[in-house]
């Protein structure tokens, strides 16, 4: 018996040991992947500023996300301070702490679009998968407001995650998003703003970040063990559209943040965007949700 617990002891030590080499060279090569060089052919857009493309690119900043983490003057903000983890989105305008004061539309494109700063570094965080299936005028609308925002002081962008994340990103586990996106694949396609699914698709695709490309949810790779999966959007099993039968309810969950039962949803979900999205968006949103494969939570 003792031999037994002596020989199971050595064991144990063994595997903790090999844990913890795996992380220390995890932590560095996934430092060097996140200071890899990212080649891109980058399309410039015509993003001329006339007071319509502003106006609509302002609308997109603040219903897809952006103004969720880099604040409503661009100034940028603490978005995870939690679990070990420490993430602050830069300032995006001109001011002091800048990091686009040197952009051209250019740059914009291949930050956005693509997941790459202009130096070729992938970006970290940052959902680009979300904006890279935007048609060219809607990129074009959103670069036309991000180059007129009024330069404030803000925040330079911080990065800080446990050599775990590191160590999962750098095997593959988790992933940037210049490594999720098709650079190749063409731009969508304009479709017309109405209440159709096909329109909905598109709106839709500010959704994948979090959700998942099949909208099926599961946990979100590298965040705080303290967030909670995101759900599944499709109507397989474990569904969360089960909850809204009619366009009705699923537009007070998305302007309230809570669910029909009064239960407030995670604060994780972004509903300070969520809630500025128009009623066109919305329903068709909604109709697109309808129609989507059946796919049981999590199930990629």
């Amino acid at each position: 018996m003792n031999k037994w617990v002596r020989r199971t002891s050595i064991a144990l030590g063994a595997l903790v040991m090999l844990g913890v080499a795996a992380t220390v060279v995890g932590k560095a090569l996934g430092e060097r992947k996140m200071a890899r060089n990212v080649m891109l052919q980058v399309r410039a857009l015509d993003v001329a500023p006339d007071p319509t493309r502003v106006e609509h690119g302002r609308y997109l900043y603040n219903t897809r996300g952006c103004a969720e983490c880099h604040g409503g003057d661009g100034a940028g903000k603490a978005i995870i301070q939690d679990g070990g983890m420490r993430v602050v989105a830069p300032n995006i305008t001109a001011g002091p702490n800048g990091a686009t004061a040197s952009y051209q539309a250019v740059d914009w494109v291949r930050t956005v679009r693509h997941g790459v700063k202009p130096n070729g570094n992938p970006v970290m965080i940052m959902p680009s998968e979300d904006y890279s299936r935007l048609s060219d005028a809607d990129m074009a609308a959103l670069i036309a407001f991000l180059q007129q925002l009024p330069p404030v002081p803000g925040n330079k962008a911080v990065i800080e995650v446990p050599p775990q994340v590191k160590a999962l990103y750098a095997f593959g586990m988790i992933q940037d998003a210049a490594e999720k996106i098709d650079h190749a694949q063409a731009p969508a396609r304009p479709v017309a703003a109405a209440v159709t699914p096909e329109y909905g698709a598109y709106v839709a695709n500010g959704c994948i970040g979090c959700h998942g490309a099949t909208l099926s949810g599961g946990r979100i790779p590298g965040t705080p063990p303290s967030w909670p999966a995101a759900a599944n959007l499709t109507p397989g099993k474990g569904s969360a559209m089960a909850r809204y039968p009619t366009p009705a309810l699923f537009a007070a969950m998305l302007r309230s943040g809570h669910r029909p039962d009064g239960k407030p949803i995670s604060p994780v979900m972004p509903f300070g965007s969520l809630k500025q999205m128009n009623d066109t968006d919305v329903g068709a949103l909604y109709a697109y949700l309808k129609t989507v494969p059946p796919r049981a939570a999590g199930r990629h």
